[in-house]
């Protein structure tokens, strides 16, 4: 039927509608960018101390800006991606949850990595003068974000912990040699960037098989799911509670170990008595089957999600105002001796505030990515993954280690889907293999058409795990140190430069 007059205006007015809305949002983002980064000048303008480095703290606190930005686009997606994948969070949902955290997390909890990140890194013999000092710092802080830049753009999640180690080791030895780099301590952070995706892919593993064994393999799933569900839940705020103890409240609070661990008991019971009647409730409106189980766990992934969230903003909150830190606290003294860095509040809202907003800006493509891309996510495996990365990062930001969030969050997805890919292939032949040909060679030919279908379901296995996305993510990690330091290295050359001119 063919449409009407007022049919074609009308659409054409959607059509002027649609398109009013999308340049809107293009005229709204750099708006949002501008007001942020004016911000970040008044408040480092505020609160920075006269002198003649002064002005150095207002280019760093910019830097600091635009790192968050880039931060929170590219790192924040490896916590709410599984979430997204699942669908147990729509990506707007994901992100307000997302942003809240993170914020939180920086602001409360941020610290210790701060102080591994501005002032453990380098040692020179004889002291920095201060200027040398925070010019290795900006060189470092640039180059890490220009980087993960260049990353996000292209949607590959790299480790921003490994951006910016790798800028400050490379301004560092353009500015002082290559023995100015504390390498006990490089040599600590790269060991635990090769412990801590296989750490999280072996947590991510061991718990979905411990419910695959617990649960899923259970004829009677229902029931099964009603006692350990709330275990798993438990679990999740007895480690929550932990964290908080040992290093949220670390400013006002400093807890025994002893007292830690009783506080971590007591908040696994409250989880694990909370969660039996919600539960037994839904329990009682579900079906004996593997999806309406997978549905039992979306709330504990949404919880587990935020958990996540607030542990990368405590840990990575380093990788935006680290660097600004020490600038600030170089400028206030006029040396690079500073000791232990102080941690002004306002440096800390500037890394919460520019992760929230990169995540809002720019996170959707990597959230998809990381989410979708890798591996297929249901609620139990994303629930798997978001735990045992919460676990090791919480672990590795109390004790005030670096470790690259990127790493053991996607380690979890790949642990995840490697044991679902090993479990497919166990000594089953796997009837969505078509064998190619069976005109084999003379030698190789088998009895029966049969034997040969069966041959060739064996030697062909389901690959549950794209192959091309984890050497892709592998290529991007290796590549990202000496990127960033190479980049550092020239800048720190360009810089010094104009500074002696």
């Amino acid at each position: 039927m063919a449409k009407s007059t007022l049919d074609k205006d009308l659409g054409k007015v959607d059509t002027l509608e649609t398109a009013t809305a999308s340049l809107s949002r293009a005229m709204a983002m750099p708006g949002l960018l501008l007001v942020f980064f004016i911000g970040a000048i008044t408040l480092a303008s505020l609160f920075v101390v006269e002198g003649p480095l002064s002005w150095f703290v207002i280019v760093a606190a910019v830097i600091a800006a635009y790192m968050a930005l880039n931060v929170g686009a590219n790192d924040v997606a490896n916590n709410m991606g599984p979430a997204v994948g699942s669908r147990a969070l729509s990506l707007g949902g994901a992100l307000v949850i997302a942003a809240f955290c993170e914020a939180a997390g920086a602001i409360l909890a941020g610290g210790d990595v701060v102080n591994t990140v501005s002032r453990d890194l380098l040692r020179p013999d004889d002291a920095m003068p201060a200027l040398q000092f925070i010019l290795v710092m900006l060189s470092a802080f640039l180059a890490a974000a220009m980087w993960i830049n260049l990353a996000t753009y292209f949607s590959a999640p790299v480790s921003t912990t490994h951006s910016v180690v790798g800028g400050v080791v490379g301004a560092g030895i353009a500015a002082a040699g290559f023995w100015v780099v504390h390498w006990p301590m490089i040599g600590a952070i790269v060991a635990s960037w090769v412990i801590s995706p296989g750490l999280g892919g072996l947590i991510a593993a061991a718990l979905l098989g411990f419910v695959k064994w617990s649960i899923l393999s259970r004829d009677d799933r229902v029931a099964a799911a009603q006692r350990w569900v709330p275990v798993m839940v438990g679990l999740m705020t007895g480690v929550f509670a932990m964290y908080l103890a040992n290093k949220g409240f670390s400013r006002i609070w400093n807890p025994s170990a002893l007292t830690v661990l009783a506080l971590g008991l007591i908040f696994f019971l409250i989880g694990w008595g909370m969660s039996r009647p919600w539960v037994a409730e839904r329990a009682r409106h579900i079906e004996n089957r593997r999806k309406h189980i997978a549905n039992l766990f979306t709330v504990p992934l949404i919880f587990a999600a935020a958990l996540l969230s607030f542990a990368h903003g405590a840990n990575d909150v380093a990788n935006a105002v680290g660097p600004l830190a020490a600038i600030v606290a170089a400028a206030e003294t006029g040396s690079s001796e500073v000791g232990r860095v102080a941690l002004p509040l306002w440096v800390l809202v500037i890394g919460a505030i520019g992760i929230a907003v990169g995540l809002a800006l720019f996170g959707p493509r990597l959230i998809r990515m990381v989410g979708e891309k890798i591996t297929r996510m249901d609620a139990i495996r994303a629930y798997c993954v978001a735990l045992a990365a919460a676990i090791t990062v919480l672990i590795a930001s109390g004790l005030g280690l670096p470790v690259s969030s990127t790493h053991i969050a996607v380690g979890a997805i790949f642990g995840v889907g490697f044991l679902r890919e090993a479990l497919m292939n166990k000594g089953v032949p796997n009837p969505a293999v078509q064998p190619t040909s069976l005109f084999l060679r003379v030698d190789k030919l088998s009895k029966t058409p049969e034997d040969a279908i069966a041959r060739a379901q064996k030697r062909e296995r389901r690959q549950l795990v794209r192959r091309r996305h984890a050497l892709g993510i592998v290529t991007a990690w290796i590549v990202t140190v000496p990127a960033a330091a190479t980049l550092a290295g020239l800048l720190y050359l360009l810089m010094s430069a104009f500074a002696d001119f």
